[in-house]
C-alpha cells in the first residue's frame, strides 16, 4: 500500500507542472504576439481605367521586439513584390508601411492583385515561420458588365484566415487567431458600392467606401455590386446626339436658307 501511496504522488505533481507550464505557455504566447499585425486592404477604384491597390501594414510592437529581423525581412519582401508590379511604398515608421500598386482596368486589377498575394518565395516563408504568422490564401475576382452608358461590376474576395491559429505540439490551440491579425477589406468606389454576402462579417458603409472586418481562423468570403459610368458609352451617345441635333437644325433651317437665296438671285 506504500508502495503505491508513493508512486502517485510523482505523478501528480508531473501533472501540476504541465500544466503550469502550459498555462505559462499560453501567457507568455498571448503577451508576445497579442495585437502583433494590423493589416488594412483596400482596392480605390477612380474610374473604368484608373485606380490603385492599397495597403496599410502596422506592426506590434511586442511582435518587433520578439522577432527581431524577421519582421523587417518580411516588410522588405512586400516592398520589393510591389516594386515588381510597378507599385510604390512609403516607410512611415520601421513598424509601419504603406503600399499603393496602380491598375488600370478590372482585368488588370485582378491580376495584380492576385499576383502580389501568391503565395511568397522560400526567404519570405521561412520570415512567416520566424515570425509566427503563416501564410495566407486569397484569391480576388471582377466580372464586369456593358450596360452601355454605365458598367455594373461584382467584386468578389475570398480569403482562408484559418492557418492563423497557433498550435501547440499535441494539437492544442495556444493562441487565438484575432489577437495575432487584424485585418479589413476596404473597397471605394465612385457611387458607391452594395454588400451582397451574407451577414457572417461585420460591414460598415463610410460614405461611398465600404469596409469588412474579416473573421480570422475561419475563410472569409466577401461580395459587392458596384457601378461605374462608362466614358466609351458616353461619348458615343454624345455622338449620336451631336449627330441627330444637326440633321434636326438641319431640316428647320435649310428652307429658310432656300428662300433667301431665291430672293437674292436677279431677276432676268
Amino acid at each position: 500500500m506504500r508502495s503505491v501511496g508513493v508512486s502517485w504522488l510523482p505523478l501528480a505533481e508531473s501533472d501540476m507542472l504541465c500544466a503550469l507550464r502550459r498555462i505559462l505557455l499560453i501567457l507568455l504566447a498571448s503577451l508576445c504576439l497579442s495585437g502583433c499585425v494590423q493589416y488594412d486592404v483596400g482596392v480605390h477604384i477612380i474610374n473604368q481605367t484608373q485606380g490603385e491597390i492599397v495597403q496599410h501594414i502596422r506592426l506590434g510592437e511586442q511582435l518587433t521586439n520578439f522577432s527581431g529581423s524577421s519582421a523587417q525581412d518580411w516588410l522588405q519582401s512586400i516592398q520589393q513584390r510591389t516594386r515588381k508590379l510597378n507599385g510604390r511604398t512609403r516607410r512611415v515608421s520601421d513598424r509601419e508601411l504603406i503600399v499603393r500598386i496602380p491598375f488600370n482596368n478590372g482585368a488588370d486589377l485582378t491580376a495584380r492583385f492576385n499576383e502580389f498575394f501568391q503565395p511568397a518565395p522560400r526567404q519570405t516563408t521561412e520570415t512567416f515561420a520566424e515570425t509566427g504568422l503563416p501564410e495566407l490564401k486569397s484569391e480576388l475576382n471582377l466580372t464586369q458588365s456593358n450596360w452601355l452608358l454605365v458598367e455594373r461590376d461584382r467584386l468578389i474576395f475570398d480569403l482562408d484566415l484559418r492557418p492563423l491559429g497557433v498550435l501547440s505540439a499535441n494539437g492544442n490551440l495556444l493562441v487565438s487567431p484575432g489577437s495575432l491579425l487584424d485585418l479589413k477589406f476596404e473597397l471605394d468606389t465612385p457611387w458607391g458600392a452594395r454588400s451582397v454576402d451574407d451577414d457572417s462579417l461585420a460591414v460598415l458603409q463610410q460614405g461611398k467606401r465600404l469596409v469588412w472586418t474579416l473573421k480570422p481562423g475561419a475563410v472569409n468570403h466577401l461580395e459587392a455590386v458596384f457601378w461605374l459610368p462608362s466614358p466609351l458609352g458616353i461619348g458615343t451617345l454624345a455622338i449620336v446626339l451631336l449627330v441627330l441635333a444637326g440633321i434636326y437644325l438641319r431640316t428647320l433651317l435649310f428652307p429658310q436658307l432656300e428662300r433667301s437665296t431665291q430672293h437674292a438671285s436677279p431677276e432676268i
